[in-house]
């Protein structure tokens, strides 16, 4: 990875600002960690690869929320069971849709609503802010790796002059 140091450096910078902002607006953190993952996860980049992490996560959120409400309806475990097996050949089959090509982003949606008792106000905002996270890790990463390149240009530069 040849660009390790301006990852490493995009990466911890703005994991310590998502990690302050989500702490001073009461978020949950870790969240939007793994909605910057699914960003970074999927093949697509730029605004493209957000969107995509953005709505195969919330895809998730919904097949997750539909197996908590619907369970809740009946007694037996049976029905949740069976809830969990058509949302996840959903989840599978919904791919088939290119905006929500990445069946991993469904399942850590699904995974997280889980987690969080199927608390969707709590969940949708660091899920989103989590991809628009991993979106502009990207955009410093590239920054950074411009910045690198020009000044190992000049430096070049000076050695050839001297």
């Amino acid at each position: 990875m040849e660009n390790r140091w301006q990852i490493a450096i995009s990466a911890g910078l703005l994991a310590a600002v998502w990690a302050g902002v989500a702490d001073a607006l009461h978020l949950v953190t870790w969240i939007g960690f793994l909605s910057c993952s699914t960003f970074f996860a999927q093949t697509h980049s730029g605004i493209k690869g957000m969107l995509m992490a953005m709505t195969t996560n919330m895809s998730g959120v919904f097949w997750g929320w539909l197996i908590i409400s619907g369970s809740s309806f009946f007694v037996s475990p049976l029905v949740g069971y069976t809830f969990t097996g058509i949302a996840t050949a959903a989840m599978c089959l919904q791919a088939s849709y290119q905006k929500l090509a990445f069946i991993p982003g469904a399942f850590i949606g699904c995974c997280i609503t889980f987690a969080m008792g199927g608390d969707v106000a709590a969940i949708l905002p660091p899920l989103l802010l989590g991809a628009v996270l991993g979106y502009s890790m990207s955009l410093l990463t590239g920054q950074l790796i411009n910045l690198t390149q020009k000044m190992q240009g000049n430096v070049g530069a000076e050695v050839e002059e001297s």
